[in-house]
């Protein structure tokens, strides 16, 4: 969210930025709310000290100051519950060559790097590919789990597993420290990483969160996290860090689970969007400087980058446009690599600089050099995402018998160098 003196003093460009973002939020009615709220606080904090500066005498005087406060605080509470509603859909304030548009159709290609493959043969679909090879049951997956179920098997399911691992190795030889955090999660967690009430309809709410120890059942709602970034974020909150131990590092290894509600009729086959998958994810704390918070917004992009080339998969990163990015995103990049059954790219990577909207959220401080508390700024991109990355590599590196080559990168954590029947 943003500071609420700065939406006081910055009205105008924060009404830009909503209607920019197509953010469904009436700026007049929360800065009315925000008037409102100051008004009463301060009536109620000059009666208290008016009752605290009371003698013993004046008993009668006290119970009328009681009375007051007591018939103020619920036209408080209320104004606070929707400031307090509003205020969390404030979006943060894009960056200035962040292209302005409604949708993906207006986000920008700024980079490529590899040449999709060129096959002197009728190439085949990783479903089709997944079902020859008998890596990949979608039939029984969907049998035993519904809509987007799937099973890998045999090859799939190792190469799903070193893909992860060669993953977690590639962050820790660049400084990531590395966690298995909690997948099911708390509704705090999800309000500071902003996915609530942004996308609340994509996360799966636990219906039976279980029982107390005096055996009545548990009040409080518990969800199943859709990335590890809001268990990341949440590591840090309510904390005060020290600006010489930043910036802090981490990645973890999650399985992530999405209802995919918003996605009804798109990719319906395969393993492009699923209800539940595997991701490594990166998450960087640094210093409230939009330089330094770019600076690693960069140095995350290079790093999955890096990965695909590796992996040698010819991909391309795409600048997201307003409309596309989401209310929190300050800047963001999609990394997309090509897959020949869509005879076009598709996203296997995000990468995000949400400056302090998430750390405000999450009371996540540093103390800088002068002893000042300031918000840190939270970045977070995909390592690697699986199975969906399986769709590039099992598309690009099929061969005429139909078998599939294994990449170089991924060959000495495999007893296999390629997938044949």
């Amino acid at each position: 969210m943003l500071d609420i003196k700065f939406i006081r003093e910055n009205k105008d460009l924060v009404k830009k930025t909503i209607h920019e973002k197509k953010i469904d939020l009436d700026l007049d009615r929360l800065l009315l709310l925000d008037q409102k709220r100051r008004e009463l606080i301060k009536i109620i904090e000059e009666l208290r000290s008016s009752q605290n500066k009371l003698t013993e005498k004046d008993i009668e005087r006290g119970k009328e100051i009681k009375a007051e406060i007591k018939k103020l605080a619920p036209g408080l509470k209320k104004v606070e519950e929707e400031y307090n509603d509003l205020i969390l859909l404030t979006p943060n304030i894009h960056s200035e060559d962040t292209p302005v548009g409604g949708g993906e159709e207006d986000n920008v290609e700024v980079a490529r790097w590899g040449d999709p493959p060129s096959f002197d043969f009728k190439a085949q679909d990783h479903v089709t590919l997944g079902k020859k090879l008998n890596i990949i049951d979608f039939e029984r997956g969907v049998k035993t789990s519904g809509f987007r179920g799937y099973y890998l098997k045999n090859e799939a399911a190792f190469l799903a597993f070193a893909l992860l691992w060669y993953s977690i190795q590639k962050m820790t030889e660049r400084g990531f420290s590395f966690m298995f955090p909690p997948t099911i999660l708390r509704e705090f967690a999800l309000i500071g990483s902003g996915h609530f009430p942004f996308g609340k309809e994509e996360i799966y709410q636990i219906a039976n969160p279980g029982k107390l120890m005096d055996g009545s059942n548990m009040k409080e709602k518990f969800f199943l996290g859709g990335t590890s970034e809001p268990s990341l974020l949440a590591y840090f909150s309510d904390t005060i860090l020290e600006e010489k131990d930043l910036p802090i590092k981490v990645s973890a290894f999650s399985q992530c689970y999405r209802s995919e509600v918003g996605s009804y009729g798109k990719d319906t086959k395969g393993l492009y969007r699923l209800r539940e998958f595997m991701k490594v994810e990166q998450v960087v704390l640094c210093k409230n400087s939009i330089e330094d918070s770019n600076f690693w917004l960069e140095e995350m992009r290079q790093i999955s980058e890096e990965i695909l080339r590796d992996l040698e998969l010819p991909y391309r990163v795409i600048q997201i446009c307003t409309g596309d990015m989401g209310a929190g995103k300050h800047k963001m990049y999609d990394i997309e690599t090509w897959m020949p059954s869509r005879d076009s790219y598709g996203e296997t990577h995000s990468d995000s600089n949400l400056t302090d909207w998430q750390s405000r959220r999450l009371n996540i401080k540093y103390k800088n050099k002068k002893g000042e508390k300031e918000y840190v700024h939270a970045l977070n991109n995909t390592v690697i995402a699986s199975p969906r990355i399986l769709i590039a590599i099992l598309e690009n590196y099929q061969q005429k018998d139909g078998s599939v080559k294994v990449p170089e990168a991924l060959q000495k954590y495999l007893h296999f160098k390629e997938i044949s029947n």
